[in-house]
């Protein structure tokens, strides 16, 4: 994928990621399953390894300082430039409207995941477009809570609560399916993953209506 070589792992990019659970849930994971991560950042500013960062000592750096500044090893750079970083996935976790129409055709990530809502505008998501970055829009990248918050509503009706694992499994098995049904139909129809999973999202509300009808 993008620069990586077949024997090479991703190296991913996570903007503003620090202090949210998730985030360092899904930093955790990234490192466990091969990736580099090189760079990361919060709302003062990043830090960055081209060889990789050990995830462990800056969330510990973390914990004890309370900022990513000053950890060894690490460059620290400004979350302008971290936006900018030569990298195979750039995950935007934070604010909305970070990568605009004024710095996209800067952006060098081949992937962007969009961790927070709506960080890439309209009109940069059609430069990126344009330029062949695949993006992986905010209704699946993010959806995790919102199906997790589900999993809660349900167990409540039942008086019967799952494991962590359990909860893991059944979000794991929705959002593959999520993701393999979008990128299907980006396949078939020939357009862009955020356009596939919205108009499969439309397709099922409209189902659905028809379905129960408009007073159920």
């Amino acid at each position: 994928m993008g620069r990586s070589g077949p024997t090479q792992t991703p190296q991913v990019v996570l903007y503003k990621s620090e202090g949210c659970h998730l985030c360092e849930r899904a930093k955790a994971q990234l490192a466990e399953q091969g990736a580099t991560v090189i760079a990361v950042s919060d709302s003062r500013g990043g830090i960055y390894n081209e060889a990789g960062l050990d995830m462990a000592a800056v969330l510990a750096h973390k914990q004890e300082t309370g900022a990513l500044e000053g950890l060894r090893g690490a460059e620290s750079i400004t979350n302008e430039e971290l936006l900018v970083l030569d990298c195979d996935v750039l995950a935007p976790c934070a604010l909305e409207q970070v990568i605009t129409s004024s710095n996209a055709d800067q952006v060098k990530a081949k992937m962007i995941a969009e961790g927070a809502n709506g960080p890439v505008t309209p009109a940069a998501d059609e430069i990126l477009d344009d330029r062949g970055v695949l993006i992986l829009p905010d209704v699946l990248a993010n959806a995790g809570g919102v199906v997790v918050s589900y999993f809660e509503w349900v167990q409540g009706l039942q008086e019967y609560f799952w494991k962590e694992d359990e909860i893991n499994s059944k979000l794991r098995d929705i959002t593959t399916r999520a993701f393999n049904e979008t990128w299907r139909t980006t396949e078939e129809r020939k357009t862009s993953m955020r356009l596939a999973a919205y108009g499969l999202a439309v397709r099922r509300v409209a189902d659905a209506t028809i379905t129960r009808g408009l007073y159920p």
